[in-house]
């Protein structure tokens, strides 16, 4: 008699559990249509198709057409790049047709060296004028020679990006490496943020921390490696794929700014790595004289005020 209510017992709450994980679900799949990208306002002037996760191109900015500027900015920035583009445009109001990326920097690197880039049907055929990325690519181009003039223009940070309410409770790192964490990972292939974001595995729990996240539970598909952490990690954790994940202050503060069901756990210093943003004009500019005028405005104080609205730091001194 005992076991048959013991067992009564264990069925209703596991029914139970399994109740309440049908009803997250349910909820998560009824808010997929206002989760997904592209997260910014469509421009106006034209006929909208945007289909969530048909027709959806959320890291292609602007006039393809005839550009009078390119720029390919390292792809976490894109919650900023739409006001730092208006803001360029007031004050040189004969450049209006901008045409920018948001890609990763190491797929934008691939684009560059291929002198294109294919996404679906669509071939794109372009070559910027500047080139946004962290410090290990910008200087593979200045081995190359290939710029002209280089600058250091913000700097930013890392946090734990979780799902509004933190209910896996990650409070650390080191609770990346739970089994019942499962964690989504810049991919070293494309992300030079990857590099950062081990070495703070690193400082928190060493190299045991840091195998468990990269090998083992790579292996086991507990850490999922992203293609576009800055668009794949926070959709991944809206829609309970992912439970955590490292990714720039700015990305996870954004979310939270627009309403997005996020949350985010700061690093400790001690821990946290700081990375920098550098942009590069080409030698072979296309549009050579309006990439100097942009060149000058991120450094400017209004371009600095837009990126400090949405988190970054200033640059190094």
């Amino acid at each position: 008699m005992l076991r048959r209510l013991v067992v009564c017992s264990l069925a209703l709450v596991a029914l139970g559990l399994m109740t309440a994980q049908a009803q997250v679900m349910g909820k998560i799949e009824r808010e997929a249509p206002k989760l997904w990208p592209p997260w910014s306002q469509s421009p106006s002037n034209g006929f909208n198709f945007t289909v969530p996760q048909i027709d959806n191109v959320p890291d292609l900015h602007g006039d393809i057409v005839d550009p009078q500027l390119v720029v390919f900015f390292a792809g976490n920035q894109f919650m900023a790049t739409a006001e730092l583009m208006d803001a360029f445009r007031l004050e040189h109001p004969d450049v209006r047709r901008i045409y920018w990326e948001t890609l990763p920097p190491g797929i934008l690197a691939r684009q560059i060296e291929e002198g294109a880039i294919v996404i679906g049907n669509l071939r794109i055929a372009i070559t910027p004028d500047i080139y946004t990325a962290g410090g290990k690519r910008i200087r593979q181009f200045e081995e190359q020679k290939r710029f002209d003039r280089v600058e250091q223009y913000a700097q930013n940070r890392l946090a734990i990006m979780v799902r509004k309410g933190n209910p896996k409770k990650v409070l650390s790192l080191n609770d990346l490496g739970r089994d019942d964490v499962r964690v989504s990972m810049p991919n070293p292939a494309w992300e030079g943020v990857a590099a950062l974001i081990t070495n703070s595995y690193k400082n928190a729990g060493g190299e045991q921390l840091v195998d468990r996240i990269m090998q083992e539970k790579v292996k086991d598909g507990t850490t999922f490696l992203t293609h576009i952490h800055h668009r794949q990690t926070p959709l991944r954790i809206m829609m309970g794929e992912s439970d955590a994940g490292v990714v720039w202050y700015t990305e996870a503060q954004f979310q939270k700014m627009i309403g997005n069901p996020i949350d985010f756990v700061e690093i400790p210093a001690k821990q946290n790595m700081t990375g920098m943003y550098f942009a590069g004009l080409f030698k072979n500019a296309p549009h050579a004289q309006a990439a100097r005028e942009f060149m000058d405005f991120l450094m400017s104080e209004k371009a600095q005020a837009i990126f400090r609205k949405y988190g970054f730091l200033p640059p190094a001194k």
